[in-house]
């Protein structure tokens, strides 16, 4: 089902495809503390609210490509940040990591608060809440949205015309799914940026004390943002993806679609349901161990996003197999051990063996590496070259970097970057009146 890399026409259009971010932060004071103000941003369709009233989410329009999405999201960011900055209530600022700043306790977080005809959002965020506790809802990040170029998807038709072109589509997600979903481990190792926290996340007496935990990713850790099983899905075809899902929301396992936190979703053009899903087929496919990376003004980096671009470009290019039950379980497992902070002594179980992370991950980079030299796509080369020196160089890796600044003043050293990331676009604004 893979497409055809022998044809030339796949080749040139390779890297065709439409690209859409979602990042959370969390509004905060001038003290590091949780904002209590109503969200300011009710008449901007690009920014809204996630789980709490002062967690922004940003949306960004749909791009053809890397640089033109993360353009947007600059733009949308700066938009929030000079607005923050002149809020009659008081200055407020954005929360530049993944893991939350100083917590008062479980009263401390306001859910968000919708309007009459959208009381159940409120009733859903009400739930998590009760389910898993309202701190774990405060870890924020990135969520990237791909879909193939249609060039991609007609070629491959014509070549595998055995169903409709609709069930071509989807199935070809749905091999997506399970290769990323495989990968995501990788992802993880070289994006994770959230290895500190404050205390106040585990009790709100220990708010003085700074944590630097073992992991290079909270989030994404075992102590992190997930289900408290493991769900299985069926990847064979849409329907039966769809099935695996809704088993478990009948169980009671899921209260909806929304709450299957798992690194990799498959999203229709509309609403966010299973309904939807199943009545428009796949649209994209949605990444969702993004940590923010507080090294970034606007929580990623672009080289990360052009990575993942060409990781998909690359996994579509490999054989697919059968996504059996205990790889599905190892593939999550390998996530939880890729959000380690200790690369040197981690092992995976990848590809039915038992491997070294650090090695392993070099060895997919060279293997890509030798792909993209086949087919004369040199550019790739210097993307691949940027994820690489992290392994080789421990201090070019955002958790060591983020360990040596903020490890021993997180919510401190955290104020000070969210302060001069809103002064700069503020500075700017002065000097171009």
């Amino acid at each position: 089902m893979s497409f055809n890399f022998n044809d030339p026409f796949i080749i040139k259009n390779m890297y065709k495809g439409t690209f859409g971010i979602e990042k959370e932060s969390l509004r905060i004071d001038t003290k590091g503390f949780l904002s209590h103000t109503k969200h300011p941003f009710y008449d901007n369709p690009h920014i809204d609210r996630d789980f709490c009233e002062n967690q922004i989410e940003i949306v960004t329009d749909v791009y053809e490509s890397t640089q033109s999405v993360y353009d947007h999201l600059e733009r949308i960011n700066n938009t929030v940040l000079k607005c923050l900055n002149n809020l009659k209530s008081g200055k407020e600022l954005l929360w530049p990591f993944s893991n939350p700043p100083y917590i008062k306790g479980e009263n401390d977080i306001p859910i968000a608060s919708f309007k009459e005809n959208f009381k159940g959002k409120e009733l859903y965020r009400k739930y998590l809440a009760e389910k898993y506790g309202k701190k774990k809802m405060l870890f924020s990040g990135i969520h990237f949205n791909f879909s193939f170029g249609d060039e991609l998807f007609e070629e491959g038709y014509n070549e595998n015309i055995s169903s409709s072109f609709t069930d071509y589509k989807n199935n070809i997600y749905l091999e997506l799914a399970k290769k990323i979903t495989s990968y995501s481990w990788l992802i993880v190792y070289l994006t994770a940026a959230s290895p500190v926290m404050n205390g106040s996340y585990i009790d709100e007496s220990l708010i003085k004390k700074n944590i630097v935990t073992p992991y290079s990713s909270v989030r994404c850790s075992e102590i992190g943002y997930w289900n408290n099983f493991i769900p299985i899905l069926k990847y064979d075809n849409l329907k039966n993806y769809i099935s695996s899902i809704q088993y478990y929301v009948d169980k009671g396992q899921l209260k909806s679609f929304s709450e299957l936190y798992y690194p990799i979703r498959l999203k229709s053009g509309g609403e966010n349901s299973l309904e939807s899903l199943a009545l428009t087929g796949v649209n994209h496919i949605e990444l969702r161990m993004l940590d923010l990376n507080p090294l970034s003004p606007v929580g990623i980096m672009k080289e990360d996003l052009d990575f993942i671009h060409i990781l998909i470009i690359y996994l579509m290019s490999q054989n697919d197999e059968d996504f059996t039950e205990n790889k599905q379980i190892k593939a999550v497992k390998n996530v939880k051990l890729a959000a380690k902070f200790d690369d040197e002594n981690t092992v995976i179980n990848f590809l039915n063996e038992k491997l070294p992370l650090k090695s392993t991950a070099l060895k997919i980079l060279c293997n890509m590496e030798n792909f993209f030299k086949k087919y004369g796509q040199t550019d790739a080369l210097e993307i691949i070259k940027y994820q690489k020196d992290k392994i080789f160089d421990k201090n070019k890796r955002y958790a060591k970097i983020i360990r040596k600044n903020f490890g021993k003043n997180y919510v401190e050293k955290g104020l000070e970057l969210s302060f001069a990331y809103t002064d700069s676009i503020c500075k700017k604004i002065t000097m171009n009146v």
